[in-house]
């Protein structure tokens, strides 16, 4: 038996993806070896913990803490352009936009943009649905809002609780923030 056969026949058995991972595998190496993406979520990879993995091996990852306990989303009164992304991939380039559109400093999409976690730089604040996926696979239940890098207008941005409501929060609120980047 190969190791390409052992690795297969371990995957069938259900081992679970993290030992794979912390020995050097790469999550399409396991896909492509018969490992499903759903056993990818919550396995440590590329900084974080994975929350949402693509048949073809990328995927987000979530930082393992909080950036802050309460900052606010920024800019209120202004409307940022190109801000207002919601679908899953589109959390990224909010946040390039928020941070040109917004000079302020320690806003959640500047946090986020400056981070420098477990070796990695490209960190950002999540869209509205990378947030609620962060939540439907791995939150925690916890009744707090966090920011999403999703504008609504001049004075409000769209926030996710971890226990599943999707809100309208005033740019000036305090809330939550978890960093996310792509693998």
């Amino acid at each position: 038996m190969d190791l390409g056969e052992t690795i297969t026949s371990l995957i069938a058995a259900n081992l679970p993806m993290q030992a794979f991972i912390d020995h050097g595998e790469t999550p399409l190496s396991l896909i492509n070896q018969g490992a499903t993406t759903a056993s990818f979520i919550g396995v440590n990879y590329g900084g974080g913990i994975i929350f949402y993995i693509e048949n073809d091996g990328t995927g987000l990852v979530a930082a393992p803490t909080n950036q802050s306990e309460g900052t606010a989303w920024g800019c209120f009164g202004t409307a940022i352009t190109g801000a207002d992304g919601t679908a899953i991939g589109t959390g990224n380039q909010n946040t390039i936009d928020i941070v040109a559109g917004c000079t302020t400093a320690d806003i959640a999409a500047d946090i986020c943009a400056n981070l420098n976690l477990n070796g990695y730089t490209d960190w950002y604040l999540p869209s509205k649905d990378e947030l609620y996926e962060l939540y439907v696979n791995i939150g925690s239940g916890v009744d707090f809002f966090y920011w999403t890098s999703t504008e609504y207008d001049n004075d409000k941005a769209w926030a996710q609780s971890m226990a599943g409501a999707q809100n309208l929060g005033l740019k000036t609120s305090p809330l939550k923030l978890r960093a996310i980047r792509a693998f």
